[in-house]
């Protein structure tokens, strides 16, 4: 909980809202994709244990 408190204090947007698009993807973009899907499956399993 304090590293969620600590992330959102030092947090800072710099307003720019981008958009994705999946047609306009490039294999960087893609392969960063698949490496966040990784770890957003590896951390779903540590919350279940």
């Amino acid at each position: 909980m304090a590293k969620e408190n600590n992330y959102k204090n030092n947090f800072k947007s710099d307003g720019v809202d981008e958009e994705f698009s999946q047609e306009l993807a490039d294999q960087n973009d893609l392969e960063a994709q698949a490496r966040a899907e990784a770890a957003n499956q590896r951390a779903a399993k540590r919350k279940n244990k």
